[in-house]
């Protein structure tokens, strides 16, 4: 069964995207990566050493020739700053991507919206193939698809809650009336079925970080995310049954003598 996720000019085998941060090491993220089969994994710039060889890197232990690294601007409160960090990463050769990042507030990193469009607007126009994450409003996510975003990522819940999917009806919303770009589910997932929940309501991926890098047992849950993604796109595509206030019959009735009075 062939089903890709597809961003700009890149197909992706697998629909989850995964992070690199808050690992208890360097070799467990490696062997997370592994298990969640992802082919794409998330950066943060800011926090990443990009220049001095001599030290240890996180960039070390991820394989190019298996992920295709997207760099995020993580920790940039500000256009200005995310724009300039965007342009470091590729200017140090991780990529032209960035998941776009421009937060409004340290408490809830709820996303700068006005910030995020002025940045989304001038990368694009500098070439890169931006991805911002942002909040579930309907109209903001339309202004970044015509600004030219490559996909948008609207949050489930705030960024490492794990509260799971906190908003499916406004998901729903943007799945129905957003389609010329792919949306992805960006942070507040929690367990696997968060995961396959997001999944089945259309969305053609997912990325997280924390669910797995914060699970007691790392590996199992990235091998749990992997599976929960593809039963929910299986389900999805699948079409689910209607729901019924009563019961009806599994087995049909048609054909079944019954007993006289």
């Amino acid at each position: 069964m062939s089903d890709t996720l597809k961003i700009a000019d890149r197909e992706f085998g697998s629909r989850l995207i995964v992070g690199t941060g808050k690992y208890r090491s360097f070799q467990e993220m490696a062997r997370c990566h592994a298990a969640s089969g992802a082919d794409m994994v998330t950066v943060a710039v800011r926090r990443v050493n990009l220049t001095d060889k001599s030290k240890e890197s996180l960039l070390d232990y991820i394989d190019r020739s298996k992920f295709f690294i997207l760099p995020n601007t993580a920790g940039c409160y500000s256009a200005e700053e995310a724009i300039r960090t965007a342009r470091l990463a590729r200017e140090v050769g991780l990529s032209n991507w960035v998941k776009l990042e421009v937060i409004g507030d340290e408490r809830t990193l709820f996303p700068d919206n006005e910030g995020l469009l002025e940045a989304t607007r001038v990368l694009v126009k500098e070439g890169f193939v931006v991805l911002p994450y942002t909040n579930d409003d309907l109209i903001f996510a339309k202004k970044l698809a015509d600004a030219g975003a490559a996909a948008v990522m609207p949050l489930g819940a705030p960024i490492g809650s794990g509260m799971g999917i906190q908003n499916v009806s406004s998901l729903r919303i943007l799945r129905e009336m957003i389609t010329t770009v792919p949306l992805i589910v960006d942070a507040g997932v929690g367990t696997a079925s968060d995961a396959t929940l997001a999944m089945e309501l259309g969305y053609d991926g997912i990325l997280m970080n924390t669910a797995i890098a914060g699970a007691d047992e790392p590996e199992k849950m990235a091998l749990a995310m992997k599976y929960a993604v593809t039963a929910g796109r299986l389900a999805f595509e699948a079409g689910r049954i209607p729901r019924k206030l009563y019961a009806t019959a599994s087995s049909p009735l048609d054909g079944v003598v019954t007993r006289s009075s």
